[in-house]
């Protein structure tokens, strides 16, 4: 579903754009998501001219919108947290901030099938208080767990502040082992870690490497009270990330083209870089490869990196969206996550949709590899009755529409041993890097590691070309080498 650096940042204001079009050094960044863009933005903020090139015919990578009938929709529902520090500054460098607003404060709300109506309702929520002490009310009072359950929970969350992030034996190791050796119950997972962890790594906790599990609790629970809070948008991701972006990109002088897709990349006789696209071949000083991994190795040239064939050893996972229109208001919660059923996450999309009448509930459903080539028809057959169960309201309402998104390599797949397949943002090849959600920024497969990636790009390349880096640009504390 989504979606902190280990202490929180203000965000500054968005730099005042450079128009970078004269004479000089040149990038060319292939890929417009959400890590093709900050890397676009980032060298054009600091004077580098440059091309942002995009196959599609619209920016936005994997977060993006379309349009079904009087709907605008999004292909998944993507959400962030106050300790995503980098596409917090995404947002602002675009304008959008304001567009995908934060919790004032955690308030998860979670729903278990298997306990009678009326006494289904639990909460994850924070005091403001110290960590750990503010989420100490929410775990004792937590209905969906025994009070010993509840107890070892609370003793886990101590052994795994401990953990060091920098040992790179947390990799090697599964998480669903280390909560079994430190009295996590089944029923422990599923309320609570795989809860949390499925949303955010898409794995459970038993396919999830001990280090980016380690990784996502110790920064979004354990690192700053606030630092879990959910932010998500209240418009279409389009509108973000494609309509936003774009007029940040033209202010910044970025020169864009949609529909363009790169064939080859190679050095020119010039020392320079040769990027071929249907009909032109187009110089650079330097490039940024922000596209999947699997379209990254097709374009890398010789020796761009010692063991290339280790970015296809990088797994994938998929992410299935299921889309419900009623007639009538069934759900009165901006969102809930859901036990007992197959139904994980669902969102109230209503006004961000342009609904008028009715309402669009969207069920967000990681670990999907069971039902991603499921027909609409049976998982409807599937879905509508577990709505049904978790929603009285749905008994007496109409389904006015039903539809399905799939994602099939929605993320890189987080196994263990995944860390040492990420490669940093500078290759072998002087002039040539690598951006994207996939490569080694500490985090998994989220909107921020993929900005937090194209600061990192971006910031490998200024340097290389003697460019001064923008001094109000993000600053992460993790990007890669």
């Amino acid at each position: 579903m989504t979606d902190g650096t280990h202490s929180e940042k203000p965000l500054a204001d968005p730099p005042r754009p450079h128009r970078g079009t004269g004479p000089g050094r040149h990038a060319v960044v292939v890929g417009g998501g959400l890590a093709g863009l900050t890397s676009a933005l980032a060298l054009a903020d600091a004077g580098v001219r440059v091309t942002l090139l995009e196959g599609r015919p619209r920016l936005g990578g994997l977060a993006f919108s379309f349009q079904r009938g009087d709907l605008t929709v999004d292909n998944g529902q993507h959400v962030y947290l106050r300790c995503c520090t980098a596409y917090r500054w995404f947002l602002d460098r675009i304008g959008g901030a304001a567009l995908a607003p934060l919790q004032n404060r955690l308030d998860v709300p979670v729903l278990d099938v298997d306990k009678p109506e009326g006494r289904r309702l639990g909460r994850l929520r924070r005091d403001p208080l110290p960590v750990p002490l503010h989420l100490g009310r929410s775990l004792a009072t937590y209905p969906h767990l025994s009070l010993a359950e509840r107890a070892a929970v609370g003793r886990a969350a101590l052994a795994l502040k401990g953990l060091d992030l920098a040992d790179p034996s947390l990799d090697a190791q599964d998480f669903g082992s280390w909560l079994t050796a430190h009295g996590q119950s089944a029923r422990a997972v599923e309320a609570l870690w795989d809860l949390v962890g499925v949303a955010t790594l898409n794995a459970v906790a038993s396919d999830a490497s001990l280090g980016l599990a380690a990784m996502v609790f110790k920064t979004g629970l354990l690192s700053d009270p606030g630092a879990a809070d959910i932010g998500w948008a209240r418009v279409p991701l389009g509108e973000l990330h494609d309509r936003l972006a774009r007029r940040a990109l033209d202010s910044a002088g970025v020169r864009t083209e949609v529909r363009t897709r790169v064939t080859s990349v190679s050095t020119n006789e010039n020392g320079g870089w040769s990027v071929q696209v249907p009909g032109e071949s187009i110089q650079a000083d330097a490039v940024v490869l922000a596209v999947p991994q699997r379209e990254a190795h097709d374009l890398l040239p010789a020796g761009a990196l010692d063991d290339p064939g280790r970015l296809l050893d990088i797994g994938t996972a998929p992410i299935l969206n299921i889309h419900v229109v009623y007639d009538r208001e069934v759900l009165a919660r901006p969102f809930f996550a859901a036990l007992g059923t197959p139904v994980q996450w669902v969102f109230d999309r209503t006004a961000a949709s342009g609904l008028r009448h009715g309402q669009y509930l969207a069920l967000s459903q990681s670990v999907a590899q069971d039902e991603i080539d499921t027909p609409v028809a049976e998982l409807r057959e599937r879905y509508l009755p577990e709505l049904a169960r978790l929603l009285p309201r749905t008994r007496g309402a109409e389904v006015t529409d039903f539809f399905v998104t799939r994602e099939r390599t929605a993320t890189f797949a987080p196994t263990p041993g995944v860390g040492r397949l990420r490669p940093g943002a500078r290759t072998k090849a002087p002039g040539l890097y690598l951006a994207g959600a996939w490569t080694a920024t500490g985090w998994p497969a989220t909107m921020e590691s993929a900005v937090r990636s194209g600061v990192s790009a971006a910031d490998a390349a200024l340097g290389a070309l003697g460019r001064p880096r923008p001094s109000r640009l993000f600053a992460s504390e993790e990007a890669a080498a």
